[in-house]
């Protein structure tokens, strides 16, 4: 039988779970395990520090509301937060979070010794034939969190940089790695968190750098002898953005010389920001005492924009250039091009001098001609949602229907036919297809594919039917 405790926690979760997205509930309530209720307060469990500061940045309200629901006004939480760098034998210390009155810890420098907590508390920025310096930060302006598209594939990511920026060297947060494939906007978060601790700090001073340029510039300061100098620069920045950091791979001198940088900041409670094309335990080349300190704050990955995110990133570019595209042309480059934001920006552009330097109207016909011509690469291999939206158009149903379980006839051939050309014109998974169809399982998938290929061998009429689609679909 429960404990007291768990009664009261369940009891709690069940009223979260109804005012947050489900999503939101597995990722941030369902990992958190009850400990004790003595009185009043009740101690939950929590991961880690970035689970606390998340839950006090984004949830505090609801719990709070929830806490004294259950165990009445004078009701409150204690977090028993497990460190994550622990050793096996060490036990997770408690930091306690009132939920009446008007304190609140999550501006209090749980986590981080040596903590700068006040603006007037800063480096001199005195170094050796050095009294101050002035450092361009080389961040590039329109990388902004305005310009930035939020979606599912960036949310965390983006969710913590805001974070950062609004507290670097304060959160759990640091350093902050942003991991994700090419042309996915780790360079735009990374420079659009620099913008707004400038925004927000005008005195701190914050510095991009890539990789290559730190490599080349430790390169020439061992050659002018200038390698203290060099160290004690880097030093002097309340935040520091590296670029690409799988460069570091196999410069071991370099990796050294970044190392004792890193401690330095850290240590002194200065923000760090570092983007990668693959998570740290993926990046080769790297020695293990740099990867696990780039594992010591928060790792966040980027990845490829879903439909959504790729129709608000060409709406958000039209309207930031000034043109008017319609409906059927954005929904078509955003089902066409599924990569990622680079390419969909790049074919954006590709349109838009297309029909400025022939004087076209911007048309699904041209549209369609510029894909082939300037991305054909890219939409050589078309998306599932493209192959089940053209579909749909052609037999004038509503995608949600050919996504549903009924079992009308015309419902299911749409369907099947879409499984026939996904698997035709895609690298999707069986299972993958199916899941986008509702749910299906990959037998099904397998069975569809068999219906259409003997229906379009016997039927003339479904054969026109796959025709007329292989000529929407443009399949080479």
């Amino acid at each position: 039988m429960s404990q007291l405790h768990e009664q009261k926690w369940e009891a709690c979760l069940k009223v979260i779970k109804d005012n947050i997205p489900l999503q939101a509930f597995k990722t941030w309530f369902s990992p958190i395990v009850p400990v004790k209720l003595d009185g009043d307060v009740l101690n939950i469990q929590v991961p880690s520090h970035f689970f606390y500061e998340w839950l006090e940045e984004h949830y505090v309200g609801l719990l709070k509301k929830v806490i004294k629901k259950e165990l009445g006004p004078d009701g409150r939480l204690e977090y028993s937060i497990v460190m994550e760098r622990n050793t096996p034998n060490s036990t997770p210390y408690t930091v306690k979070m009132p939920t009446s009155g008007n304190s609140s810890l999550k501006n209090k420098p749980v986590s981080v010794p040596l903590m700068v907590g006040e603006d007037h508390i800063r480096n001199p920025f005195v170094i050796p034939g050095l009294k101050k310096i002035d450092v361009n930060s080389n961040l590039n302006p329109s990388y902004s969190f305005e310009n930035f598209v939020e979606g599912d594939c960036n949310r965390l990511a983006r969710s913590a940089g805001y974070a950062v920026a609004k507290n670097p060297g304060g959160t759990a947060f640091n350093p902050l790695l942003i991991y994700g494939g090419v042309g996915l906007g780790k360079t735009h978060l990374a420079n659009a968190i620099g913008i707004e601790i400038k925004n927000n700090f005008p005195n701190k001073t914050v510095l991009y750098v890539s990789s290559e340029k730190f490599v080349h510039q430790f390169i020439d300061a061992i050659g002018n002898n200038t390698s203290n100098d060099f160290v004690h620069f880097y030093q002097m920045m309340d935040v520091l953005i590296i670029d690409d950091v799988q460069f570091f791979s196999g410069k071991e001198k370099s990796q050294d010389v970044f190392f004792h940088i890193f401690n330095h900041l850290h240590q002194n409670g200065k923000q760090i920001i570092l983007t990668a094309d693959k998570a740290p335990v993926d990046i080769h080349g790297i020695e293990q005492r740099l990867l696990s300190r780039m594992k010591w704050g928060l790792s966040a990955d980027l990845q490829a924009p879903e439909l959504e995110t790729r129709i608000a990133i060409l709406e958000k570019k039209m309207y930031g250039n000034g043109i008017e595209l319609s409906r059927e042309v954005v929904e078509y480059l955003a089902y066409s091009i599924n990569s990622n934001v680079r390419e969909i920006e790049g074919a954006l552009n590709s349109l838009i001098a297309q029909a400025s330097l022939n004087k076209k109207a911007i048309t699904l016909d041209l549209a369609k001609q510029m894909i082939d011509k300037f991305v054909k690469n890219t939409a050589k291999e078309v998306s599932i949602e493209y192959i089940q939206k053209v579909v749909c158009d052609y037999f004038d149903i509503e995608i949600e229907i050919l996504k549903s379980k009924t079992r009308k006839r015309e419902i299911v051939q749409a369907r099947q036919i879409a499984m026939f050309f996904s698997k035709k014109m895609t690298k999707s998974s069986l299972a993958n297809i199916g899941a986008h169809c509702g749910g299906k399982d990959h037998a099904t998938v397998l069975h569809a594919c068999r219906t259409v290929t003997n229906l379009s061998e016997t039927d003339k009429r479904f054969k026109s039917y796959l025709t007329d689609l292989e000529k929407k679909l443009a399949i080479q």
